[in-house]
């Protein structure tokens, strides 16, 4: 579940799977006046090959806008390299036998992953087991809409940066660290069947779904929770509220996780006097 909440890393292990072919029509929603309109579009950071998303409403909203606004830019793989190496490398004693028996078995080196700090850790174990359950991130949401912006003309806006990502996990208290590296070790067993389920829901447009599993990992790990979601949605609320002062159509994409459950970005939008509405398609 934690890779619904890591945006970054998915440009560290890129990898090959086979091609499938499954219709998808993810939620969508909007927010407007009379001169401003932002669509609101959830992403997932990774996919199978040949998952059909961007078509019907969501590519008649793309289309439609003048800008496409997402978490971060087209990351660089050699630049996030290395961040990571900057920010999560560490000298410490070897973590518990459990961490690195978890890694040799998703291919990593014996001791390897001791010389990550927990943070790092717990992203590197997760990201190597949704690459082993057939999930490719090179087909992730945001790299579709990155070439297709590019394509089209767009300018693509980032809200955030790689590095500043990067320090919502490196700025975790190392309780909250190993916390979540424990917790990433005992999950490792399910992460096909949870993805499985997650990327159903959203491909269905199942919001309600996406925003239980949200909810139930933010009661799993609340400090987690509260730096990678809850304050980061406060502030994407706050940048869709001051763009709406300004004339244009936008097309603003975010972890989908940031559109479902209790204090999404909806939530507090309508807390700030603004009506989202699910477009129909």
């Amino acid at each position: 579940m934690l890779k619904r909440l890591i945006v970054p890393l998915a440009a560290l292990l890129l990898s090959s799977c086979s091609l499938l072919g499954e219709d998808a029509d993810p939620a969508l929603w909007v927010v407007k006046d009379e001169d401003t309109t932002i669509y609101l579009f959830g992403t997932i950071h990774v996919l199978k090959p040949g998952m059909n998303w961007f078509d019907e409403g969501i590519r008649e909203a793309f289309d439609a806008s003048d800008e496409v606004v997402l978490e971060i830019a087209r990351p660089d793989p050699n630049a996030i390299a290395a961040l990571t190496a900057q920010l999560g490398t560490r000298g410490g004693p070897p973590f518990a036998p459990e961490v690195d028996a978890a890694a040799r078995d998703l291919g990593m080196p014996e001791g390897a992953i001791d010389k990550q700090e927990p943070w790092l850790a717990a992203i590197t174990l997760n990201q190597l087991a949704v690459t082993k359950a057939g999930y490719c991130n090179a087909q992730g949401v945001e790299a579709a809409l990155s070439d297709a912006a590019e394509d089209a003309g767009k300018p693509v806006k980032a809200l955030e940066s790689a590095r500043g990502q990067l320090m919502l996990f490196d700025g975790l208290p190392g309780a909250a660290q190993s916390a979540m590296l424990d917790a990433t070790v005992k999950a490792l067993p399910g992460t096909k069947a949870r993805l499985d389920r997650f990327v159903a829901a959203w491909a269905k447009g199942d919001a309600e779904s996406v925003g239980a599993e949200m909810n139930r990992t933010a009661q799993a790990a609340p400090e987690v929770a509260e730096a990678l979601i809850t304050r980061r949605n406060a502030r994407f609320a706050d940048w869709v509220a001051a763009r709406m002062d300004q004339p244009g159509t936008v097309f603003f994409a975010v972890g989908a996780g940031h559109l479902a459950g209790r204090g999404s970005v909806q939530d507090l939008l309508g807390e700030k006097g603004l009506t989202v509405e699910r477009v129909v398609y």
